[in-house]
């Protein structure tokens, strides 16, 4: 879900144990600007919980971490978001 830049991001509420608490995320340069992405550990984590959500065979702790993950995705983007349009505000 995409939140509209005005309207401020909720907190995210706990981590999912899987989650490294070191390197889960990673930090690129994008046309001079940072931009804040999951690890490539985390994205293979999130491949394999929904090649399982495909295959119905998610258990209840994996569905709210997947839904978890969902939610971290959102926040990134909005973090993002926030700094592309700040870089894009100033020049």
């Amino acid at each position: 879900m995409v939140k509209p830049l005005n309207q401020s991001m909720s907190t995210l509420r706990d981590l999912p144990a899987s989650l490294p608490r070191e390197g889960a995320i990673a930090l690129e340069l994008e046309q001079g600007v940072l931009v804040f992405r999951a690890s490539r550990a985390v994205q293979e984590r999130i491949e394999t919980l929904l090649l399982k959500q495909r295959a119905s065979n998610l258990t209840p702790d994996e569905e709210r971490e997947l839904q978890w993950y969902e939610e971290m995705d959102d926040f990134l983007s909005y973090i993002n978001r926030l700094t592309r349009n700040e870089e894009v505000s100033a020049a």
